[in-house]
């Protein structure tokens, strides 16, 4: 059963239909495993719930229906998403309600026939790009439990990577997706700002945020997204639709990209770890020899932090005032929204415009070249407790070498992922970052299957 529960989306999914296991026996595995362990990744387990969605996948199964193509999975839901019956923390002790209705992501995945297992850990509004908080403590590194899952969707990803469940659905802010993943050794894929709902919420960070999996592969990643993308009405953000799906671009061939990289820091002062250069420059080579065109470039992008900092303090400031009990917020919560003061509604929608203007730069970056490869994070995975004891200013200081190569991406709204690229010499996961143009998720998919093919990550537990 172990084998089962540790088993990515399509291998659950095969067991289901072959009658192998029961969605009852999966659930109850599954929720034993979350149970026994250790890493913190987990702030609510839906026990009882969850099985009795179980019992009704069973139930579907046995009259002959024709099942979703999530039909029976467990599936982990970030905190900051509102599952019915659940409290939507965003990682914070303020909030006790518990939500109405889902928000529509989750719907889509209960139509699709997930099985919502629990809701994981994130810091406060998901503020950092480490998982650690007053609320829930610290979320540690399956690889190794003294060194960070990354931020902020790391309940998310420690729960995949330890093989807790196949797929766990984060939010990428400023990498909260690409930099638990990386941490983590998982896929993790921002897909175009707008390609999925942030429903019943207009935005998610106003235009930094997006919703979407973490997964152990590629093409499991490109199932859920599948699922989980299209825009509302009441969205501010729609992208167009794909010229093909996901899934069907995760299974396709990838051939003659012109491939153009860098490991410059897009952010002053931030230098990358050799570790993570040379895994830019083996990618590099590794793709040349698969028959793509590769060369080195100059992005030539300005900091894009103007254009990010007044929507961060926006965003927490937003979500702040929402919260049932204001006074149960961090002490650092607080001095973020009282820092935050200026970011107010025109701030905010200049910062929007000088991100547009970025994109338009970005997009012809992408004339002379199909994808961009880059480090994903510029630091080693850290230790834990890299928020103690920190306000503001020195908690956005320790940030900065971990979301210098994925901020970009959010204040242009480019698609862009996380994909493994080996193990270090401290035994942690290695990762680089493809970006791809508007509307390029399906060429991130075709060519990060290629890469997964063609060097596998195993995970050692």
């Amino acid at each position: 059963m172990r084998e089962i529960v540790s088993a990515g989306v399509r291998e659950q999914r095969a067991a289901l239909a072959r009658g192998e296991v029961s969605a009852v026996e999966l659930i109850e595995a599954t929720l034993r495993g979350i149970d026994a362990s250790d890493l913190n990744a987990f702030s609510t387990v839906r026990h009882e719930r969850a099985l009795a969605e179980a019992a009704q996948c069973d139930a579907e199964r046995a009259t002959g229906a024709n099942p979703g193509p999530l039909h029976g999975i467990p599936i982990a839901i970030k905190e900051e998403l509102d599952v019915a019956g659940a409290v939507t923390t965003y990682g914070t002790r303020a909030n006790h309600r518990p939500a109405t209705q889902d928000s529509e992501v989750v719907r889509r995945l209960r139509a699709a026939g997930a099985v919502i297992v629990g809701k994981t850990a994130m810091p406060e509004f998901g503020q950092w790009p480490f998982t650690e908080s007053t609320t829930h403590g610290v979320t540690r590194n399956p690889w190794d439990r003294a060194r960070s899952t990354g931020g902020s969707s790391g309940g998310s990803a420690a729960a995949v990577a330890a093989g807790l469940v196949p797929v766990a659905i984060g939010g990428d802010g400023g990498g909260s997706i690409r930099i638990p993943a990386a941490c983590c050794g998982l896929f993790g894929l921002k897909t175009q700002r707008g390609r999925v709902t942030t429903a019943p919420h207009e935005h998610l960070w106003w235009a930094l945020g997006v919703v979407g999996p973490l997964t152990r592969t590629v093409s499991d990643s490109a199932l859920v997204n599948d699922v989980i993308r299209g825009s509302m009405p009441g969205d501010r953000f729609r992208a167009p639709e794909p010229v093909m799906s996901f899934a069907a671009a995760a299974a396709g061939p990838a051939t003659g990209l012109r491939i153009g990289y860098s490991t410059a820091s897009p952010v002053p002062l931030v230098t990358p770890d050799p570790q993570h250069v040379r895994a830019v420059l083996e990618t590099a080579e590794l793709l040349e020899s698969l028959g793509h065109t590769v060369f080195e470039i100059d992005p030539g992008l300005p900091d894009p932090t103007p254009a990010f900092l007044p929507q961060f303090f926006g965003g927490v400031r937003a979500e702040a005032e929402l919260v049932d009990d204001p006074a149960r917020l961090e002490r650092r919560t607080r001095e973020t929204v009282a820092l935050g003061a200026w970011a107010r509604r025109p701030v905010i929608e200049w910062a929007i415009r000088r991100g547009a203007a970025l994109a338009r730069r970005a997009d012809r970056l992408f004339t002379g070249c199909d994808l961009l490869l880059t480090p994903t994070i510029a630091i080693r995975p850290p230790l834990v407790g890299m928020l103690d004891g920190t306000g503001t200013v020195r908690a956005m200081r320790r940030s900065i070498p971990m979301i210098a190569y994925t901020g970009m991406w959010n204040v242009t709204g480019h698609p862009a992922a996380s994909i493994p690229s080996g193990v270090g010499a401290d035994g942690l996961p290695l990762a680089v970052q493809l970006v791809g143009p508007s509307g390029g998720e399906t060429t991130i998919l075709t060519l990060a299957a290629q890469l997964e093919a063609a060097r596998p990550l195993s995970f050692p537990f």
